[in-house]
């Protein structure tokens, strides 16, 4: 394992387990999470989001044992929260009763991918063992 910025592992353990808890976070406060009305399981789109969401939150765990060695992971999950955070934004402004994602969701996702996005730039980079 390379030497690497425990801030960063503490981050992808603490985003993971958000990630994770997507689901309860919906039943706490639908308006900052979900796009439908009614249960979570009324809405198959939202139950497919958040078993992704899940998955992700484990993964982001499990690289926070070596996180230079899931680079690439972590990257997809920068990348993908702005643009999931860019879309959601938009469709708030259009659409005037999910404004209150304009303080939940959108929000958390921009805070995920730039304390990941910062601590990553400080992450050593890993160099290929020579043969």
């Amino acid at each position: 394992m390379s030497k690497t910025n425990p801030l960063l592992s503490v981050a992808l353990i603490v985003f993971g387990a958000l990630y994770c808890l997507l689901y309860p976070m919906l039943l706490i406060w639908p308006s900052g999470w979900a796009w439908h009305h009614g249960s979570p399981a009324a809405n198959d789109y939202f139950m497919m989001i958040c078993f992704v969401y899940i998955t992700l939150g484990i993964f982001m765990i499990r690289a926070a044992k070596d996180p230079s060695a899931h680079s690439s992971l972590i990257w997809f999950v920068i990348w993908s929260s702005l643009a999931h955070a860019a879309v959601m934004g938009w469709e708030s402004f259009r659409t005037p009763m999910m404004i209150g994602h304009l303080i939940g969701d959108v929000p958390a996702l921009v805070i995920i991918a730039g304390v990941l996005a910062v601590l990553m730039k400080r992450e050593p980079a890993r160099r290929p063992a020579i043969a």
